[in-house]
């Protein structure tokens, strides 16, 4: 019996054949259905492995927010990790100097965010090649990616999205806006009052590809067949990232980096330009705000900072200081930008907004 790998080395052979035009649409869809699942199957393996104690690669979370730093060997990332916490990464001017995941916490605008350096990510990391597998799974439990190469690599940065693009990692992108509901029977149907490309017949050959023979898919924006797939796919994560060229001052300020991606942070980690604008990026990212708990018997202050995440209410807030906090706690009196009035009493589940006050009552 073939392995998985096996299989989705077939399945690849069989796309890469296979002319694509009207006609094969749904036959491709289905092959990289299965490629996909193939995929799943291998990742959720990995995950029992990882979660039975055979793994050792699982890092524990802490802090307000984790942060993995991606890159090829000798990309300074042991330099900019040591740069930004307290961590002491190995760092010397050869490749593989990072053997395992070192810690390190960041302190900024009251936030603590662990960040982790992880071996250097090759070409064909998805396959396992060089700790790949590892390094993917660690990246893949992130708040944020730091994707960093040097200056002398810049078309390292593509590479290396591509390879986490391949391992299910979706940067920078929203999930599909699909809705799936799988019944027992009565067929499958399709609902959507946007004009898809793709043709119902293949929709419904992913989904059967899938085990999906019975329920009904709600589709509420334009699809591709990535997409499509992705939509269906119990592997995927969908991750912010931030894009790091280092070294810049080893080139001359009229040299021009090629291959640059438009949007990355220029940084030298090893004289420390550049950081603090990415440490501003880091915390627009992150979508990190503070809010500023009131005690009873004080008035407003700033003295109390709690670190939340935007789009959290007062509830998550409530449940973050204590399981059984909130107990006695039916609203909250605010104060700042958004309040209507200093104190004024909202509910527990109003917004949580950065710089506001907040005395439970």
């Amino acid at each position: 019996m073939l392995s998985h790998l096996e299989q989705i080395e077939q399945v690849e052979k069989e796309i890469r054949e296979t002319p694509y035009h009207k006609g094969t649409e749904h036959h491709i869809g289905k092959l990289r259905a299965r490629l996909a699942r193939l995929k799943d199957k291998i990742y959720d393996s990995s995950q029992k492995v990882r979660h039975g104690g055979g793994g050792g690669y699982s890092i524990k979370k802490q802090g307000d927010a984790t942060i993995v730093l991606i890159g090829p060997p000798s990309a300074g990332k042991s330099t900019l990790i040591n740069q930004l916490t307290n961590a002491e990464s190995k760092v010397a001017p050869y490749a593989f100097t990072t053997v395992s995941v070192i810690p390190g916490m960041l302190k900024y605008q009251d936030a603590y965010i662990q960040i982790l350096d992880v071996p250097g990510l090759l070409e064909g990391a998805k396959e396992g090649r060089g700790r790949g597998k590892e390094v993917i799974s660690v990246a893949r439990g992130s708040d944020l990616l730091l994707i960093m190469t040097d200056v002398d690599r810049t078309s390292a940065l593509n590479a290396l999205q591509q390879e986490l693009e391949g391992a299910g990692i979706r940067i920078n992108k929203t999930p599909p806006k699909v809705i799936i509901k799988i019944d027992v029977a009565g067929g499958f149907s399709i609902h959507s009052n946007i004009r898809q490309e793709i043709s119902e017949k293949t929709i419904k050959e992913v989904a059967f590809e899938f085990g999906i023979k019975n329920g009904e898919i709600t589709i509420n924006e334009k699809l591709n067949m990535e997409s499509l797939i992705d939509s269906f796919s119990t592997s995927r994560v969908y991750l912010p990232a931030i894009f790091v060229i280092n070294k810049i001052d080893t080139k001359k300020d009229n040299q021009i980096f090629p291959n640059k991606i438009d949007s990355a942070v220029t940084i030298s980690a090893e004289s420390g330009v550049g950081i603090e604008q990415l440490l501003e990026v880091i915390w627009k990212k992150l979508s990190l705000i503070r809010v500023y708990l009131v005690r009873p018997d004080d008035e407003p202050s700033f003295n109390n900072p709690m670190v939340m995440k935007m789009g959290q209410s007062l509830k998550d807030l409530g449940e973050k200081i204590g399981t059984d906090f909130l107990n006695d706690k039916k609203a909250a009196k605010i104060w700042g930008m958004d309040a209507k009035f200093p104190g004024q009493e909202v509910s527990l589940s109003t917004h949580l907004r950065d710089g506001m006050q907040v005395r439970f009552i």
